[in-house]
């Protein structure tokens, strides 16, 4: 390690010790690792004492992980020794630019620091809002910046996290889970986790619930980063598995979470939902394709569905209708409405199935099922096919 390594790794070290220390970036690498890009180091606070945060960008995935601070300091100098030919640290009383040439020369230049206090590593939430903008893990997503400002980019995301928890918490409130001291909640087709995230916070920091909370997906790189960001924020009881809708065993579920799920990806949701006995089946369909093809319009709408566009309108009417009304025959009270504009995201529609005390036999709602699907010519529907 050469002596501006040395100084840098020094001065890593002495920020960490007086409290100083705000963030460090490493780039420009050249290592034997294909993909990695740079390495994010940020301070936060967890249930097990001060640690760093470390995010691995690469190419095509991030990794998260979280150390205690003499074995990240340890990890940083051997980052430099590895591959990474560049370092920024900022601390509040100076920053520090590293560099290192080909040839292994380094220069570390100092000056005036970009910031004149160390980011907040509470968890601390403000009581006037659902979920704080200086979150952690909402900076360890890309949301915020290291001040807790949202990104302009990011703004429309933002949005819809506010207004989703916003949401659920209304119809939790509306439902026999309102005084629930616990609730186990699956959210299938996580992705990146925002919502995931956004509503264990919620319920387990805000509301005081036990809260036992799996994020589903496919993508093993993006299950991967939310369990290291799930544990770098104390959240204990917040797990990703990978796994797809229609095979991943649900067990009991309070509530089940299914956001723009692909075409009958959602019926396996809505199904594992009614199987689980879910309180609440809270769903963003989309991709509304197994119907439109079956579609053969009644006489007197034959001139207007010829157009693609309408059939198109219509064959997603008709899906989220037949699995509201199939909610509605399985004992659920249902809800359809708009969550979000659609200047944030064109597939805005919420189906919300609330369970009723008791199931109620009313066969109105099988009649018009077979009504729908006679004047319209459709052979089947994937969650009326998984009901039997």
């Amino acid at each position: 390690m050469s002596e501006n390594v040395s100084s840098f790794v020094a001065a890593l070290e002495k920020s960490l010790a007086d409290g100083t220390f705000v963030k460090l970036t490493l780039g420009n690498y050249k290592g034997p690792e294909t993909h990695l890009q740079k390495l994010l180091v940020r301070p936060i606070s967890t249930k097990k004492g001060n640690r760093l945060y470390f995010l691995y960008r690469g190419a095509t995935r991030d990794t998260a992980k979280n150390f205690d601070p003499q074995t990240g300091v340890a990890l940083v100098g051997d980052a430099l020794d590895n591959g990474f030919r560049s370092g920024h640290l900022f601390t509040t009383t100076n920053d520090f630019q590293l560099e290192i040439g080909k040839k292994g020369r380094s220069r570390l230049n100092s000056g005036r620091p970009t910031f004149k206090a160390a980011a907040t590593q509470s968890h601390d939430r403000e009581k006037k809002v659902q979920i704080a903008s200086d979150s952690f893990y909402l900076r360890a997503l890309g949301i915020t910046d290291d001040n807790g400002r949202v990104r302009d980019r990011e703004q429309h995301k933002w949005k819809q996290i506010n207004k989703f928890v916003e949401v659920l918490a209304s119809l939790v409130d509306r439902s026999e889970l309102k005084d629930r001291a616990q609730l186990k909640i699956v959210d299938m087709g996580s992705g990146k986790g925002y919502l995931t995230f956004a509503a264990y916070d919620y319920f387990a920091n805000r509301r005081g619930v036990k809260v036992s909370m799996t994020g589903v997906d496919t993508k093993s790189d993006l299950v991967e980063m939310g369990n290291g960001v799930a544990d770098a924020a104390g959240f204990d009881n917040l797990n990703f598995v990978v796994g797809s809708i229609a095979d991943h065993d649900v067990g009991e579920a309070d509530i089940l979470i299914a956001l723009h799920a692909c075409n009958t990806a959602t019926d396996d949701a809505i199904y594992k939902g009614i199987r689980a006995k879910a309180g609440l089946i809270v769903v963003a369909p989309c991709c509304h394709q197994e119907i439109r093809p079956q579609i053969k319009p009644p006489e007197m709408l034959r001139d207007i569905l010829k157009h693609g566009v309408m059939l198109e309108r219509v064959a997603e009417t008709l899906t989220d209708g037949l699995r509201s009304l199939i909610l509605e025959r399985e004992g659920y009270s249902t809800k359809l409405f708009e969550f979000v504009s659609t200047e944030h995201t064109p597939k805005n529609n919420m189906l919300v199935g609330t369970r009723t005390s008791r199931r109620i036999v009313d066969d109105r709602f099988t009649k018009q099922i077979h009504d729908i699907i006679k004047a319209y010519g459709i052979r089947s529907q994937h969650l009326m096919t998984l009901l039997g």
